[in-house]
């Protein structure tokens, strides 16, 4: 049995309202923090390794109903596969502590990937909350999109209408498809900052 649970919306309505900007951040247009996490497989992973390509990083939360808004429609695993074909790194990452909600083990990650037919590169395991606290992460999903010259060029949400509502999907504006489009097509981000809307990730004390 899987580890998570999936909490109501109304447990979530004050974490929607958190942004993910704040003076500690990583900066638009400066290069993005080198890390190094172990994914579901035991596999270790280092942010320059993907130096020369585009990455996607994914804050997930399988429990979270905004991100089950984006895999229950099918969009996030859409852009997983269609920007993976092209060359882009996505990977997801789970910065929920152990004992916390969102937390998974390898083997639970691992089934809720096969489960949900999502195909991220990765998903990187970060239960000390290391990796989300140096992005300054605060919600699930967060995106961050960095270049082939591992510059940070967007950061924020997957879309632009905050809803937990499947159907809405359709009807927004996909920041992150647009994003990844132009950085792909060698053009500057026009939208390189959102609000990001979501579940407060659930980090282990300090």
């Amino acid at each position: 049995m899987l580890k998570w649970k999936t909490l109501s919306v109304a447990a979530f309505v004050a974490a929607a309202t958190l942004t993910a900007i704040a003076s500690a951040a990583p900066e638009i247009g400066k290069p993005a923090p080198d890390f190094t996490l172990v994914d579901s497989n035991g596999t270790s992973h280092s942010l320059s390794d993907f130096k020369g390509k585009v990455v996607v990083l994914e804050w997930l939360n399988h429990g979270c109903p905004f991100v089950v808004k984006h895999y229950e429609s099918k969009n996030m695993q859409t852009l997983q596969k269609e920007y993976g074909e092209k060359g882009v790194v996505w990977l997801s990452i789970v910065s929920s502590a152990e004992g916390q909600q969102g937390f998974m083990t390898p083997e639970d990650t691992n089934k809720a990937k096969e489960e949900k037919g999502a195909a991220p590169a990765a998903v990187l395991l970060d239960t000390d909350g290391k990796v989300g606290r140096l992005y300054n992460a605060k919600v699930t999903p967060e995106m961050f999109i960095i270049n082939a010259e591992g510059v940070l060029v967007y950061q924020g949400a997957i879309d632009s209408i905050r809803s937990t509502k499947a159907e809405d999907v359709a009807k927004a504006d996909n920041y992150v498809k647009a994003a990844l489009d132009e950085v792909l097509a060698g053009k500057p981000v026009t939208t390189a900052q959102t609000q990001a809307y979501g579940c407060a990730v659930t980090y282990a004390k300090e």
